[in-house]
Formats: C-alpha cells, sequence, structure tokens
C-alpha cells in the first residue's frame, strides 16, 4: 500500500475531528477554514483534496453527525419487536444521542439549513437514505396490520421525531424549563399514541 492511502483515511478522520472541536469551542462564526487548517496541522491542499472545499467538508460532517444520530435510533427501533416499543424508542433514541452527543447534535441542528448542503446533498443522501429505508422497513409491517396509523414518511417523522427535535433544539439553545431526562421519561409514551392507529 502507498503511503499516500495510508494516510489518506487518518487525514480525513482528523480533519473532520477538529472541524467538530472547532465549531464547539467557537461557534457558527468560528468555523472556519483557517481554524480547522490551524488545529489539525493539515495543509489546505489536504483539505481540497479529501473533501473539495470547506462547504465538503462541513457536508461530510454533517453527512457523518447525522450518520450517528440515525444509526442510534435504527439500532434501537430494530430491537424492537412490537409497534408500541418501536414508536417509544424512536424519540428514546434521539433524546440520548443528544444527551451523549452534545456537539455532534449541535452541528446537526446548526447545519440543517445551511447554504452549504443543497451543493453537497448526495453526500448527505448517500448516509440518511439507507438508514431511513430500515425505518420504513420496520414500521412498513406494523402499518399492514393496523397497528400503526398509515401516514406519509414525512409526517410520520414529523410526529416521532419532530417534537424532541424542537425539545433538542431548545436545550441547545439555553431555553429555561427543557430538562432531556424528564423529556425521555415522557415524550416517548406520548408520542406512541400520536402514531397509534
Amino acid at each position: 500500500m502507498s503511503p499516500r492511502h495510508r494516510t489518506t483515511p487518518r487525514t480525513v478522520e482528523r480533519l473532520l475531528e477538529v472541524a467538530l472541536a472547532v465549531f464547539a469551542r467557537e461557534g457558527r462564526e468560528g468555523f472556519t477554514m483557517s481554524a480547522v487548517i490551524k488545529e489539525s496541522g493539515v495543509s489546505s491542499g489536504s483539505l481540497y483534496h479529501h473533501f473539495g472545499s470547506f462547504d465538503g467538508l462541513a457536508a461530510a460532517l454533517y453527512a457523518r453527525c447525522m450518520g450517528g444520530l440515525l444509526t442510534s435510533v435504527v439500532t434501537a427501533l430494530e430491537e424492537c419487536a412490537e409497534a408500541a416499543d418501536g414508536a417509544r424508542a424512536v424519540p428514546a433514541a434521539y433524546l440520548a444521542f443528544a444527551r451523549e452527543h452534545r456537539d455532534e447534535m449541535a452541528f446537526i441542528h446548526a447545519s440543517a439549513y445551511a447554504a452549504f448542503l443543497p451543493a453537497h446533498a448526495g453526500t448527505v443522501a448517500a448516509v440518511k437514505d439507507p438508514l431511513l429505508a430500515r425505518m420504513t422497513d420496520w414500521l412498513a409491517p406494523h402499518v399492514a396490520a393496523g397497528r400503526i396509523a398509515d401516514l406519509p414518511p414525512a409526517l410520520m417523522e414529523m410526529l416521532l421525531i419532530g417534537p424532541v427535535a424542537e425539545t433538542v433544539r431548545r436545550w441547545l439553545a439555553g431555553a429555561p424549563g427543557i430538562d432531556l431526562a424528564e423529556a425521555e421519561r415522557l415524550l416517548p409514551e406520548r408520542l406512541w399514541h400520536a402514531v397509534r392507529a
């Protein structure tokens, strides 16, 4: 194996890790290519080689963070056989991921409608689509059996994830009265009743 191939995965991983650390520490305003280059010790040429642009790096980081979140949610869902257990598992896993991975969740929420994402939609879809398909596959027999409401996927997502996503957004912003542990205890059961047939 050539030296380049041995170093590429490490360089990509380092750039992604440093980019997340810079965003967590400096916020959106301080999340710049110069800050990531300085802290990582990786050249700008290497960043361009691996990601095409700083926006490409940001999109790859968003895809990685989103992949981690959805993997946690889908794994929790697929461990459940009963409709009620699965419907409770989705919001519970979302909230648990936020509690355990605050920096990743902050980047997801800050970037969800960022200007850099549309140009890199394929990068994000390559990560998200297979995981969303696994969720749809899990739901299908429960919908067919009349245990879960037959709703368009986007509306099902709004019911199962929308309320906890807004809870996490407010928690990240430091809004008063938001307690993730309390949300984990109370919301999953309520959201099961929202989607049951």
